[in-house]
């Protein structure tokens, strides 16, 4: 049976027009339009019914995310949400959101399953400490694949860790990929969408999001006060997304991956 059978059979309605969204290296993502006047999001891909685990995991911690109405094999159905621009309610909204999903914590660091960035695999296994889970399994993994002179930086980085992050911050549920394009905002509201979650230091979503241009202070409005040395760990935690990039796209990103090392003093 086609992915549309399927799903007019699971909505009992049929699919009367199809829109292609933006969905990231996962997934093709469609918004459908039912004949029953309804709309949702279908999503294909290898990694749906992962992706389905952590949306009900961030439900559950009362994070605002789309709901999931199904998912099966490669085929996730999805609440649609209306997208608008970005307002500073949003961004409140978007900062007290993300507060609430870092407000749920696991036992360790990590996650039950890998995920994956296109054809970029990302090993959550499980560890209790947290600079080791930094190391090993965000940071090191790159090392074989980079100009030895990089790769030596980061293994300096690497090596340094114990020194630069906390033991055992608190295991926060983390969206793990939260640049601007994973947060939809609508009207005064704002939701998390095509997540990566395991359980870290809060401090990596915040550091992940400011990545690529400035926060608003709307945003910190809602989210909280940050600890008073969480700039110290900022460009630590931004190193990895860099290396994912320049794994991913390619040496337009070698220089931000040299900015972040530097930003981190290696």
């Amino acid at each position: 049976m086609s992915a549309t059978a399927l799903t007019e059979t699971i909505l009992g309605a049929h699919v009367i027009a199809r829109d292609r969204l933006h969905g990231g290296d996962l997934s093709k993502v469609d918004r459908l339009d039912l004949s029953d006047g309804r709309n949702v999001v279908s999503k294909q891909g290898a990694h749906v019914a992962t992706e389905a685990v952590m949306l009900r995991a961030m439900a559950e911690a009362e994070a605002p995310v789309p709901r999931v109405l199904y998912q099966t094999g490669r085929l996730l159905i999805l609440e649609w949400l209306r997208e608008t621009p970005a307002s500073t309610a949003g961004w409140q909204a978007l900062g007290r959101g993300l507060a609430t999903l870092h407000a749920a914590q696991g036992p360790d660091y990590g996650w039950p399953a890998p995920y994956a960035f296109g054809a970029l695999s990302i090993d959550n296994e499980r560890l209790q400490n947290w600079p080791d889970f930094w190391a090993r399994r965000r940071l090191l993994p790159f090392v074989a694949d980079l100009p030895k002179p990089l790769a030596r930086r980061v293994e300096r980085l690497a090596a340094a860790l114990p020194d630069r992050l906390p033991r055992t911050p608190p295991p926060a549920l983390l969206h793990g990929d939260l640049w601007t394009g994973n947060a939809l905002f609508s009207g005064a509201s704002a939701y998390l969408i095509d997540p990566a979650c395991y359980y870290g230091d809060a401090e990596v979503d915040l550091a992940m999001l400011s990545l690529f241009g400035a926060v608003p202070d709307a945003f910190f409005e809602g989210y909280g006060p940050l600890a008073s040395d969480a700039k110290d760990r900022r460009a630590i935690y931004q190193v990895w997304p860099a290396l994912v990039h320049l794994s991913l796209f390619g040496p337009g990103y070698l220089g931000l991956v040299e900015n972040r090392l530097r930003a981190a003093g290696v």
